[in-house]
């Protein structure tokens, strides 16, 4: 009898994990077809959603003007709290480290944590902000209980879970819960987040080629995000491949190694983490 529960919770994960994106999906279409002169606080976030999905600087700024306006309309709006604050987050992290952005982002995750009742999405991102921009990893694990609580067969939350533990150095709860969300929704967007958690784990483990292995997925599934290549080459460096680290990063950033290891630093990743990707940065400077 056991077994028989035991499938049919297997069965409702992978139903819901098709699901969900599929109805986000959907809702976003839905509010690309409304005339601007009729949105409202909802459509505006929907709309925010494709620019913040693509984690890159300029589609960021762009969405960040969506959830602003939905706030206008609905100053309590935790999803939009939430949203503003990712997109301030991923602001600053890649657009100079702006302490303005940094700020604000806190503020409205703190504010879509307060207000959001039992949204499991907008506590989820704003535990992931507060976490990566705020470096409060305690308060980030203790505010993504509550939606893993409230839903705990969302890939999103679990995704993110993944992400808030990581970043911690709760490795091994970070990689269970990255276990989780790609067999929830193997083709999520978010996916990228479970080849970073595993990325991570193993170079916290000394496996170096593995951790390579792992980036290069993220490269993958984020079309060359800047980050992924970096800790991609760093993580080659650190296995023993420094040329061939320092010929992708040649091929692919703009950035020299030691300034994207100190934007490492800027995150709120676990310190032994970011120390392996300074000595990565300068085992491929001095490989050139």
């Amino acid at each position: 009898m056991d077994d028989v529960f035991e499938l049919q919770d297997q069965i409702t994960d992978k139903v819901i994990g098709i699901v969900e994106p599929s109805v986000q999906q959907s809702e976003i279409e839905r509010a690309r077809q409304k005339r601007p002169e009729n949105m409202d606080a909802y459509d505006l976030y929907l709309r925010a959603l494709p620019y913040s999905a693509t984690r890159k600087l300029a589609d960021a700024r762009v969405a960040t003007d969506f959830p602003r306006q939905a706030l206008e309309l609905n100053p309590n709006y935790a999803a939009a709290h939430a949203l503003l604050a990712l997109c301030l987050q991923m602001s600053f992290v890649q657009g100079g480290a702006l302490e303005a952005d940094k700020a604000e982002g806190l503020k409205h995750a703190r504010a879509a944590i307060t207000g959001a009742g039992d949204d499991a999405i907008a506590i989820t991102t704003a535990a992931m902000v507060l976490g990566h921009l705020g470096g409060d990893h305690a308060a980030a694990i203790e505010a993504i209980a509550i939606p893993l609580a409230i839903n705990p067969s969302s890939a999103t939350v679990n995704y993110y879970a993944a992400h808030i533990h990581v970043y911690a150095g709760r490795f091994a709860e970070g990689a269970r819960y990255a276990d989780r969300a790609l067999r929830l929704s193997p083709r999520d967007p978010l996916a990228f987040h479970t080849y970073y958690v595993y990325g991570f784990k193993a170079l916290h483990e000394g496996r170096y080629d593995e951790a390579a292995t792992s980036f290069a997925k993220v490269v993958q599934i984020t079309g060359g995000a800047p980050h992924a290549v970096f800790a991609q080459a760093a993580a080659l460096a650190l296995a023993g491949s420094a040329k061939e680290g320092r010929a992708i990063v040649k091929a692919h950033l703009d950035w020299t190694p030691s300034v994207t290891a100190r934007k490492f630093a800027q995150t709120g990743l676990t310190r032994d983490i970011v120390d392996l990707l300074v000595e990565g940065a300068r085992l491929l400077e001095a490989a050139e």
